[in-house]
């Protein structure tokens, strides 16, 4: 059986990012958060790729061997609105997610090829990402089924954690705040109190944030306080050693 345990996974991570990035660390690091999952984009919304910025690849490269995790997020964490759409399409990757449903419906052989081209990449700078984590968390099978064929150990959904090497799910629903309104950012806070309370026996607790959700006082206080809570009776650790620790 698994002691309990809190993974914070900071989301989004990419030279566009990068400032709010290290002031999150730097404050989950006073809380007692030594190691996060970073998940990284390698070409956040077409806007530049990380290779081509020295001193993000440095910066990762040192946060990496400080123990946080690289896991691979995406490609371009963007997915291009298509014709013809059904009203499920358009609600799950323009309402829920502002079109960034990557993964959602991409075929396999496009999946293999975005997920094989960034870790290469991420291979450049010595770093070997063990999961993969869909933008939104919107993974479709065919981009499932190629996450096994290049030999993923696990990926993550809003609800679960996959373990794609003995096909285990670890039910867990993920604490994540969305703050592109007041409504949403109140919603969220409400919801998410809730959320904590009823996984307090759950062996896994997830938090994720974005870096956005600095920038936001309520917000930021809430997931300083679930944090905080859960440390008193939980380990924190990474993805890739809560699936390690079977």
């Amino acid at each position: 059986m698994k002691t309990q345990a809190l993974v914070v996974s900071l989301h989004d991570v990419s030279p566009h990012t990068r400032p709010a990035c290290e002031r999150i660390l730097e404050e989950l690091s006073a809380l007692g958060i030594a190691a996060c999952s970073l998940l990284v984009i390698p070409n956040h919304h077409r806007r530049g790729h990380f290779l081509d910025e020295p001193a993000f690849c440095q910066w990762l490269k040192a946060q990496a061997q400080a123990g946080h995790e690289i896991v691979t997020h995406g490609y371009f964490h963007q997915r291009a609105r298509r014709a013809e759409e059904s009203t499920q399409q358009k609600l799950m990757t323009r309402v829920y997610t502002a079109d960034e449903g990557e993964f959602y419906d991409l075929d396999g052989q496009s999946a293999r090829d975005l997920v094989a081209k960034a870790n290469a990449e991420f291979a450049q700078l010595g770093v070997a990402p063990r999961g993969f984590i869909a933008p939104a968390w919107l993974l479709g099978a065919e981009a499932e089924a190629a996450l096994r064929e290049l030999h993923i150990e696990y990926t993550t959904r809003l609800g679960s954690v996959l373990d794609l090497r003995n096909n285990t799910t670890h039910r867990s629903q993920s604490l994540v705040w969305s703050v592109r309104s007041g409504w949403r950012r109140a919603t969220s806070i409400a919801w998410n109190a809730l959320l904590f309370r009823r996984l307090r026996s759950n062996p896994l607790l997830r938090i994720s944030i974005h870096p956005v959700d600095i920038e936001h006082a309520a917000i930021w206080r809430q997931i300083c306080r679930c944090i905080t809570h859960a440390l008193g009776t939980r380990v924190p650790v990474t993805y890739g050693r809560w699936i390690g620790s079977d």
